[in-house]
């Protein structure tokens, strides 16, 4: 059992024995928890069983959850390399019991598991326990035999672990593995406790009490939570005192070492350990739907690739090498994690294109990094303000230029940087001030702190009634407006929409007693002020006037077929294109669609077939579109699909729609503010109209519904018919006719042309077709029309061949009066005259500048056409002067 993978079993075997549920890895994207960036513990997924908000069909369970940490509280990225134990990605190994054992089977298990099945040496063996957790401490002593002084008190929160400022929490209790005194470094709670002697290999939390504000209550059902970091644990069970050099690590870092031909063990160690444990991130977040982008988690993956990538250049790379290891990954780790063997193409692809990118990113950073650092020395800052230049300039990430300058002892001057950065901020957020409608954002503010939110009625009606509470006029707040003015109107409730989440407002009418208002847009300020924008048709509109409130029925059924239509294409998009597609962003209006998703390449026409046959499949079905509110952590947990970066309340709404015929399961689940179709039969139809890129990784989807969809197709199968009856062929036989046409067109055009050409140079006088003599040089110089600009250069070649010795000048007037001018020198005259010089001559006298080619051929061009005559003169001139 030396292998990691033969470790990872052993682990899950061990607890399986011992009544555990074996629970499969948790995604890199938590499903139960929208505010965490990155899965970055083994209880993440069970978080809700923790807190009794869900409920499982065990009570024990056994995982080998995937981790990162590279962002946030827990960032590790800028020491991995450099250290025997970070790493951006790690496999936490765990046991887990909900309200069934407590601190003794927890222990009895843990010491069982690493002296009797793994074998570790007990007299190699501490342990720590918060400094008032007498039952721990008695434990160890009874269970493991530990002596007193290897039972180590810690009064700091390190020993004492919590879900947050409220919520389950409890003392923990640290394994610890003592290397020898040969390697620098004290027991845990010394002054030399940081050192690599004494080495956390295991941490029991034993969750029981409940923090509540000012108060902690002992938790009925008292649960266990632990964590063992597998490369850890798999470095010290092979003998080793590093996590790089375990056999997973060494097997990417030997292939590294394989493709670059750098020894894994010289100077450049550092870079082979950054690529082996960043391609990990990598592959695993792409495998869970994470693709590189400038935000969110897709710009912590875009950190974690790049900085790999710039190591893979370190050691002398001049292709892409990234996208090389991911086989000797998915090798290693893909028994375990199928998910990665699934995504392998997808990976390779992500990471081949962004490397590809980032090369040339390099190549510019790089080349100012160097030179603004020439003349430092080891131990000096670099400026901040270059720094700040690089990142700002050439998108050039502050860790690179940091990791760039670590190995000359060189850093950067990060208060200058972050000033730099400060500045930027302020000075956007002063232009953005400044702008006419940011201004009077302050105004809602004083509005919702008076009038407080307004109540939303439009998810079941387009009809109510409703009193004024604000107006706002030429951007400061009125009390009345009167006909033919416009404002802003904000009521107590409302049934239209406030444009959010892609989805246009609702327009239509206020009408009251003498009053009436046409609404032609609504927003949403704050979150939960809706804001009309009205303009006034009858009467006066005051604050505090009663009013019945009418939604455009029309317009709204348009925009809530389009915005179920979008729901039915993300699921289809994602099960034709796979897990990594994410929505990026949407338009929902009354007459289209438009969906933005993350996807590495354009989409198929076969591909979209696909989409659009299963969205259409489920609009056929005529199912129930159904909306739940519930907490948020509840809808997350039952498969709700949420946006990273968006903030959701307390409780949200949650649309399904469609049955899966596989499982019986919503087709599509997703939290959702908009208003949808009743059923799924009411978008009547969805058409996609076109797939385009709209930024790296982000595709756009396209489409109608309903009957904006029949009415285009009807149009475009008309045109069809129509020009099916002129080409006189069937429908099935308009493309191939249309090819041979445009194929006779191309022919016809080429044809044409050369006649043309043979026309210009064949009209006129004999003498004149054969050049007349100027001095001793013998002068073609001809005017024509009709030709191509681009062609003129073959005409001067045919004139110089006919002349045998001379000189040609064709001056051309193209159509809308412009023109151009070519001049050709026979090589035995070149020594005399200079094509280029001849043919500025001419551009000159057309009113244009320059010119430019050999000496025996050159082109310019003018806006004049009506001085062809004198271009020609003026070239003539030359040849006698």
């Amino acid at each position: 059992m030396s292998g990691v993978n033969e470790i990872r079993s052993s682990f899950i075997d061990y607890f399986v024995k011992n009544g555990h549920e074996a629970v499969s890895s948790s995604p890199l994207v938590p499903r139960n928890d929208p505010t965490l960036m990155f899965t970055n513990a083994g209880m993440v997924q069970f978080k809700n069983v923790f807190t009794g908000v869900e409920k499982r069909p065990y009570s024990r369970a056994v995982t080998a959850q995937k981790c990162v940490r590279a962002g946030g509280k827990h960032n590790d990225l800028d020491n991995v390399g450099y250290t025997a134990r970070h790493h951006t990605f790690f496999e936490m190994l765990g046991n887990f019991s909900f309200g069934d054992y407590f601190k003794d089977q927890a222990i009895s298990l843990a010491w069982n598991l690493i002296t009797k099945e793994w074998e570790l040496p007990k007299e190699k063996l501490l342990v720590t326990v918060y400094h008032d957790d007498d039952v721990a401490f008695d434990l160890w002593r009874k269970i493991a035999g530990l002596p007193e002084e290897r039972i180590i008190r810690i009064a700091t929160s390190d020993n004492f672990w919590a879900m947050g400022d409220t919520g389950p929490c409890g003392p923990c209790s640290e394994i610890f593995f003592d290397h020898g005194d040969h390697i620098p470094g004290g027991p845990p709670g010394s002054p030399d406790e940081d050192g690599d002697r004494f080495i956390e290999i295991w941490n029991l939390v034993f969750m029981q009490y409940e923090q509540i504000p000012g108060e902690r209550l002992n938790l009925p059902r008292p649960s266990i939570d632990t964590g063992m970091g597998l490369e850890r644990i798999s470095a010290l069970l092979q003998g080793t005192h590093d996590n790089y050099e375990t056999d997973l690590m060494r097997a990417i870092i030997a292939e590294v070492q394989e493709l670059t031909n750098v020894p894994s063990d010289g100077p450049q160690k550092a870079s082979h350990r950054v690529i082996a444990d960043h391609l990990r991130s990598s592959v695993f977040l792409i495998a869970d739907g994470v693709l590189p982008s400038n935000e969110g988690r897709g710009y912590v993956l875009r950190r974690i690739m790049r900085r790999a990538m710039r190591h893979a250049q370190l050691l002398g790379a001049r292709d892409p090498l990234m996208h090389r290891l991911v086989p000797i990954l998915v090798r290693e780790m893909g028994r375990a994690y199928p998910e990665i063997v699934r995504a392998e193409p997808l990976a390779t692809e992500t990471l081949l294109l962004e490397e590809t990118r980032f090369r040339r990113t390099l190549e510019r950073g790089l080349s100012l990094l160097e030179e603004s650092s020439a003349g430092l020395v080891s131990g000096a800052r670099f400026p901040g303000d270059v720094a700040f230049k690089l990142y700002d300039t050439y998108g050039f990430p502050l860790d690179l230029t940091e990791d760039a300058l670590r190995g000359r002892g060189i850093a950067v001057e990060r208060e200058t940087f972050d000033a730099a950065m400060a500045k930027q901020k302020a000075d956007a957020r002063a232009n953005w001030a400044g702008s006419g409608e940011a201004s009077t954002d302050t105004i809602w503010y004083a509005v919702r702190e008076r009038e407080g939110a307004t109540e939303f009625l439009g998810y079941d009606t387009e009809q109510a009634e409703g009193a004024v509470r604000a107006i706002v006029k030429d951007g400061a707040e009125a009390t009345e407006l009167a006909t033919g003015q416009r404002g802003f109107v904000v009521l107590n409730q409302t049934p239209f929409y406030g444009e959010s989440g892609g989805q246009v407002g609702d327009t239509g009418a206020l009408i009251g007693e003498g009053v009436k208002a046409t609404v032609f847009n609504t927003q949403k300020k704050l979150g939960d002020v809706f804001v009309h924008e009205v303009e006034v048709t009858e009467g006066t509109l005051k604050v505090g006037t009663p009013l019945e409130l009418k939604v455009d029925h029309d317009r709204r059924s348009g925009v809530r077929a389009n915005h179920s239509a979008t729901h039915l294409l993300h699921e289809a998009l994602r099960r034709v294109l796979g897990d990594h597609v994410a929505q990026k962003g949407s338009l929902v209006s009354a007459d289209r669609l438009r969906f933005d998703f993350s996807h590495p390449k354009p989409v198929t026409a076969e591909e979209l077939a696909q989409v659009e046959d299963i969205a259409n499949t489920y609009v056929l079905r005529n199912e129930p579109v159904e909306t739940r509110i519930m907490a948020v952590d509840d809808a997350v947990a039952s498969g709700a699909r949420a946006l990273f970066g968006e903030k959701y309340g307390d409780e949200v709404r949650v649309v399904s729609m469609g049955t899966d015929a596989g499982n019986g399961a919503p087709y599509s689940v997703e939290l959702c503010g908009g208003t949808h179709v009743a059923r799924t039969g009411d978008i009547g139809l969805v058409s996609v109209l076109s797939d385009s890129g709209v930024a790296a990784g982000v595709r756009r989807l396209e489409a109608l519904t309903g009957t904006v969809a029949r009415r285009h197709l009807n149009t475009a199968n008309a045109a069809l018919q129509g020009a099916a009856g002129a080409l006189k062929v069937s429908v099935p036989e308009v493309e191939a006719r249309v090819a041979v046409l445009m194929e006779e067109r191309k022919k016809l055009e080429r044809d044409l042309a050369e006649a043309r050409k043979k026309l210009a140079m064949g009209g006129g006088s004999a003498a004149e077709d054969n050049g007349r003599m100027v001095g001793d040089v013998k002068l073609l110089a001809k005017q024509v029309s009709g030709i191509e600009i681009k062609d003129l250069k073959s005409l001067v070649d045919e004139g110089k061949k006919r002349l045998g010795s001379g000189i040609v000048a064709i001056v051309g007037v193209t159509d809308d009066g412009k023109a151009g001018v070519v001049v050709g020198v026979t090589a035995d005259l070149t020594d005399r005259f200079d094509a280029v010089k001849l043919v500025r001559l001419g551009s000159e006298a057309l009113g244009g500048k320059g010119g430019g080619g050999r000496p025996d051929m050159a082109q310019a061009g003018g806006p004049d056409g009506d001085k062809a005559d004198a271009a020609l003169a003026a070239i003539e001139g030359a040849l006698t002067a």
